[in-house]
């Protein structure tokens, strides 16, 4: 809710307000001291109760976050040039080169040194494809090239997933309402339950071992999330005309990976043919539990919050920035290893400013760092076996419900499980 009013300015922003459900604040407006706006912000509770991680700020607060981070983004977009350019063209250069001299290699892969080189080569491809440059292309951090060959529009990736289908539940809807309760299906992918606050059933007993799965066939599980495929089941509409055309696009696009990866390439090797399936299935295994994995380290670990789905209304452009903050976690490591991840190691940056060429997320992650230090804002992060664990360890101790924890005895842990599971069968 927003008043005009004419007060005193002077006052400062109380920083140490604590109980902040509903903080009133004054704000300047630009051409003078008298003039003010009061904002209330609005805090809606989860049903955990966990505390409200920025209660201690004031609307004064977030609107000066938010300009203080337009400024940044203005300043990076702004310095765009030659130079990053030349990287995401050197990178696509290098992923093309090493893609097919490991295809070369695998011709001979009857024997296991250019199996093993061929492979490994191959693996590590893929990877570059689909994070470094698929991704951050299909974002539009590139288009401002105009380079027609490097275009959000135009790009489509070595996955499963159609880009045009991935572009819609990953850009649209993941990007608008990142970690909102209901609201974003990345928490958990529709299969797990990954925040307390998410309603437990006791499907999610098993969500450790289908984890698992999915990160082994992780590309058809993201074809099979974009195309919306359980909701349909579910709803018992797979005679939707625009999910049966969505459907068609998706079992187009398999059939292509499947006739270049396990029919095309291998029959070139001849009498490699089965040695060279073997290492293009390994390839794609490997890349499908890498990207898994940085997926999971960007939302799921410890430490990063979520939103319930009332708290978006009204959102102001700081309320939205300061939730794409809490909302991710980081990675930190060596300059290979952010590539690698597609600079999804940076993933809070890439959060604020998802259009932002990947290269710079680097170069800004100090400042804001620094900015959320500044404002009292946790900024999630760890280096990967941390991460990776952190995000597992929430999947299994969230597959119980929120009274049982794993580090229970057995029997009583089970126990527990039965009394829940007694009390939602009496809810009905």
């Amino acid at each position: 809710m927003t008043t005009t009013a004419t007060l005193p300015t002077d006052e400062p922003a109380d920083p140490t307000r604590r109980d902040g459900r509903t903080a009133t604040r004054q704000a300047r407006t630009p051409d003078s001291r008298l003039s003010v706006v009061t904002t209330e912000r609005r805090h809606v509770p989860k049903p955990s109760g966990k505390p409200d991680p920025t209660a201690h700020l004031t609307a004064v607060d977030v609107e000066a976050l938010g300009r203080e981070l337009d400024e940044l983004r203005r300043e990076v977009m702004d310095s765009r040039g030659a130079s990053d350019a030349a990287y995401i063209r050197k990178v696509i250069k290098v992923q093309r080169s090493l893609e097919l001299g490991s295809r070369a290699v695998l011709l001979f892969s009857a024997l296991p040194p250019a199996w093993v080189l061929g492979t490994v080569g191959l693996s590590v491809a893929k990877i570059l494809e689909n994070m470094e440059i698929g991704h951050n292309v299909m974002h539009g951090q590139w288009d401002w090239m105009r380079d027609p060959r490097i275009h959000s529009q135009a790009w489509e990736w070595d996955n499963a997933s159609p880009s045009e289908l991935w572009k819609h539940s990953h850009n649209e809807l993941h990007h608008t309402f990142t970690n909102v309760l209901g609201r974003d299906n990345d928490l958990g992918y529709g299969i797990m339950r990954v925040d307390e606050d998410q309603r437990w059933v006791p499907m999610y007993l098993g969500q450790p071992l289908w984890n698992f799965v999915n990160a082994c066939v992780f590309e058809y599980g993201i074809a099979a999330y974009d195309l919306e495929l359980g909701k349909h089941l579910r709803d018992g509409t797979t005679d939707d005309p625009g999910f049966r055309a969505n459907a068609r696009k998706v079992l187009r696009k398999i059939r292509g990976q499947v006739t270049r990866d396990y029919v095309v390439h291998p029959l070139l090797s001849g009498p490699s043919f089965l040695h060279t399936v073997a290492a293009n299935l390994t390839a794609n295994v490997v890349r499908n539990l890498w990207t898994h994995s940085v997926i999971m380290c960007g939302h799921f670990p410890a430490g990063v919050e979520t939103f319930a789905t009332q708290s978006i209304e009204g959102e102001t452009r700081g309320d939205w920035y300061l939730r794409q903050m809490l909302g991710s976690a980081n990675i930190h490591g060596s300059r290979a290893m952010h590539i690698m991840t597609g600079n999804l190691s940076h993933q809070i940056e890439h959060h604020l400013f998802p259009d932002m060429p990947s290269n710079r997320y680097a170069e800004i992650a100090p400042r804001i760092r620094e900015i959320c230090a500044r404002y009292g804002l946790s900024y999630t992060t760890g280096n990967l076996p941390q991460q990776v664990a952190s995000a597992w360890g929430q999947v299994i101790r969230l597959s119980l419900p929120n009274d049982v924890r794993p580090s229970q005895a057995p029997v009583a842990g089970l126990r527990a499980v039965a009394r829940t599971v007694r009390r939602r069968l009496r809810r009905g």
